[in-house]
């Protein structure tokens, strides 16, 4: 019988943990393999061109297009300040100058006689990517970036928003169903990240920003609060490039959550070490998950007990990734092989699930994914 794929949500405190480090464009590979980096060890650099700006010199000047040549004051390749004369003409036997200026600083790319318009390519900006996580590089892509490898703690929550951060671990709250509010937020929270129970308030999100935390990891987040702090709508885009001031991240769903107690007592086991932090998401195709990191070298690793190829069983604890039981945990109670139509009118494999609250209900196995040990 062909199996679906059901994505996997680990949460494990021993694993090896490998992250490409790639570039966008191509660009300069700044570390050796084998070279031990912490999280602001840059791995690699590039240089995006910059905007180019079109002046239409004959315009300006008043002359023929195929005349400017003779006006002006930078040729192609030379660089220029913003403001300074590109070219300049005099008329009525020298008693009147017209000059054009550069809107820009940059670099004389093009100067056309046919269209009269002169090209400057503003400075090229560079792009530097970091190591992200302390590890070892153990593998170079040639002008594109490095990978790097580490050991340790690897939680993937559900949901999250903002980039890649670092600090230390700080729990808040001290139990899994106990909210997160602001008043808990004190000023010894600048620079960490914060762990709370079941759900992480506004006022927890706007405290935490204000105190300068690098992070929040709770159970859950009300989608409002959420809208109301970033100033508009997710929607279906892909997470963790918005400008705000700490990235948070959801391990359950939307709404007061408790934490799972696996995942709240590995991050309470772990209070105090460094970790790193990334809310990027993609929902839809379940491909990107926030995640938090925390290296261990001594970490022992245990090979995985759950098969994260699709292969399920009665037992087995799985997260609901859509509607209605969006966020919630649940037992495998029964996996029926024949196909079903459901709602939708869609003919697919489901599976009977035990919820927390002991209601048994059916859900399509495309919409679970499992919790890897």
């Amino acid at each position: 019988m062909a199996n679906a794929y059901t994505p996997g949500l680990k949460v494990t405190a021993a694993s090896i943990i490998s992250k490409k480090r790639r570039l966008p464009i191509l660009g300069e590979v700044l570390v050796q393999k084998g070279s031990k980096v912490s999280p602001e060890t840059p791995v690699a650099k590039a240089y995006i061109p910059g905007n180019p700006q079109s002046i239409n010199v004959a315009n300006i000047l008043g002359c023929e297009a195929e005349d400017i040549e003779g006006y002006m004051k930078k040729k192609a390749g030379d660089t220029i300040a913003k403001d300074e004369i590109l070219a300049s003409s005099k008329t009525f036997f020298g008693l009147f100058k017209t000059e054009c200026k550069s809107p820009v600083a940059g670099t004389v790319e093009h100067v056309s006689e046919v269209t009269g318009q002169v090209i400057i390519r503003e400075p090229a900006m560079p792009i530097v990517i970091n190591a992200y996580v302390n590890g070892t590089v153990t593998e170079i892509l040639d002008r594109e970036g490095v990978t790097v490898e580490t050991k340790g703690a690897f939680i993937q929550g559900i949901f999250g928003v903002g980039g890649e951060r670092e600090g230390v671990l700080k729990m808040v709250s001290q139990r899994p169903d106990e909210v997160l509010d602001g008043p808990a937020i004190t000023a010894d929270c600048k620079d960490k990240i914060i762990i709370g129970g079941s759900l992480m308030t506004a006022s927890a999100i706007k405290k935490a920003a204000s105190v300068g935390a690098r992070g929040i990891v709770a159970g859950g987040i009300i989608d409002k609060d959420l809208v109301d702090f970033l100033g508009f709508d997710i929607g279906v885009a892909i997470t963790g490039h918005e400008d705000i001031p700490l990235t948070l991240i959801v391990t359950e769903g939307f709404g007061e959550i408790p934490m799972a107690n696996k995942t709240f007592d590995l991050l309470k086991s772990l209070e105090g070490k460094n970790a790193s932090i990334n809310g990027a998401t993609q929902i839809r195709a379940g491909v990107m998950r926030p995640e938090i990191i925390v290296p261990n070298e001594a970490a022992v690793i245990h090979e995985s007990t759950i098969d994260l190829e699709g292969n399920l069983d009665s037992g087995t604890i799985v997260r609901c990734i859509r509607e209605p039981y969006f966020g919630q945990l649940a037992e495998i109670v029964d996996l029926p092989p024949e196909l079903v139509v459901i709602e939708t009118g869609a003919k697919v494999r489901i599976m009977h699930v035990k919820l927390r609250n002991g209601d048994v209900v059916v859900v399509p196995r495309a919409n679970v994914e499992l919790i890897e040990e």
